[in-house]
This record gives C-alpha cells, structure tokens and sequence, in this order.
C-alpha cells in the first residue's frame, strides 16, 4: 500500500492532501476512506486514519478531526484535554507538540494552514457556506490568538469550477454579499452557473494576509484519485468515501 497525497511547497510542517489510495478499504470505499460517517466498517476507517498518522509521524491517537458542519467555528487544540470525539466544528488550530489536525473533504476545499516561525497550524474545511460564512478568516484570527503573524496557506484538491453548476439562488446569495464576488461565477446553460470555489477561497485567504496557493486538483474530473459528492450523484453510486488532509507539528 502506498499513500499518494500531494502536498504543496508553501507548507514546511509534515503534512499531505490525502488521496484515495494506499488504504484498506473495499468497493466504492477503496482505499484510503477516513470518513466516519461513510456506511463503511469504522475499523477498516481507523486503520486508514493509522496510516496517515504514521505517514505525517504522530500517534494515531494524536491525529484529530471534527464533526464538520459547515461552519465558521474554529476549535484549539494543544492536548487530548482539548478535544472530545464529535466535537462539531469546521477548523482547528494548534501550536501544541506531536498533534495533528485533519480535516474531510469530498468535493470541499481543504486548507491546509501555518506559521513556521511562531510554530502554528491550522486545518480548515470550506465549502461554500463555510467560505463565504468565515470559517478561513475565523482559523487566521485564532492562529495569530496563538502568535501566528507569517501565516501560509494551501487549498487542497476540491471541484473545479467547470465541475460546479449551481442555481440562480446560490448565484444571488454571493451577489448580494457583495458584487465583486460575481467574477467567481461563469454562465452555463439553462440559467445555470459555474461557480470557482478554490479560486473564493484563495481570494479570501489573500484579502486576510495571508500567502495562499491551490494544488490545482479538481475532485471530480478526477474520480479515479478523489472521492467526489457530485461525481456520486451524477454517476447513481451508492456512497462515496472522505479524504483526509493533514498538517502535523513534531
């Protein structure tokens, strides 16, 4: 079994936007499922989640993820103390030792976040709720609450804006926001529209400050590496799997 995650030269902290390969799962699951929440047996998903701890070089213990909502709230954590498992929330943040923070995505973008000097991570999962509602600006203010003042960030493989129709209502609920988010949508047929999530993120990413790029990769063009919501919608599969982006601190 071999993990494949890509990884960006922004980022110096052990870390990797997981793919689906290199795991144990079966079926429309395979390989590399971290998602709890997908039907799947919890034990072959545990198994997967050891793989990456060991990949990123912590404890399988010490690798946390939250139930996501999508959010803007933000979670601290700097030991087991911090954490309970189904804590809900759509970011975390540490400058702790031996901790990793993960986040799931299938079709959302992850961001993956740090501060090497001040010795801070953050890990946020955005889709569009999250994004537009605050959830990267929210993991910015609680990274510099722990000193953070460099910060870089990654967005990890999502959809694509070619991949991403969406209605009139989602088109007006950016509008009405603020005009200058109208150029992150293209026309499609039908009175459809074509929505850039990753190009959103970068754009509030850089208005915050902070140094941000995108791995380039779309979830759904690409189903043979990514697990894709809407490639499983579009495709009638029964269920799809979750991929876990990690960034570590030794």
């Amino acid at each position: 079994m071999t993990l494949k995650p890509m990884t960006s030269v922004r980022l110096t902290a052990p870390h990797g936007f997981f793919t689906r390969h290199g795991g144990v799962s079966t079926g429309v699951f395979a390989s590399l499922n971290c998602g709890y929440g997908s039907p799947e047996d919890p034990e072959l998903i545990g198994q997967n989640r050891a793989l990456i701890a060991g990949h990123v070089g912590v404890a399988p213990a010490q690798l946390y993820s939250v139930t996501q909502t999508h959010s803007a709230d933000v979670l601290t954590i700097n030991s087991p103390a911090d954490y309970a498992l189904g804590t809900k929330a759509d970011a975390m943040v540490s400058n702790g030792h031996g901790i990793a923070l993960g986040v799931l995505t299938a079709d959302c973008a992850p961001v993956l976040f740090q501060d090497a000097k001040a010795g801070v991570i953050g890990a946020a999962h955005a889709g569009w709720r999250g994004a537009i509602g605050g959830v990267l600006e929210a993991t910015i203010e609680a990274m510099r609450a722990l000193g953070a003042r460099n910060i870089t960030a990654a967005v990890g493989p999502c959809i694509s804006q070619r991949n991403y129709e969406v209605g009139p209502e989602f088109f007006e609920t950016f509008s009405d926001e603020s005009q200058e988010y109208t150029r992150f949508f293209a026309n499609a047929p039908q009175e459809k529209y074509l929505f850039d999530l990753p190009n959103f993120a970068l754009h509030r990413l850089r208005a915050a400050g902070v140094v941000a790029e995108w791995t380039g990769h779309c979830t759904y063009a690409a189903p043979e590496d990514f697990y894709s919501y809407r490639y499983t919608q579009h495709n009638d599969l029964p269920s799809y799997g979750r991929m876990l982006s990690v960034i570590a601190q030794h």
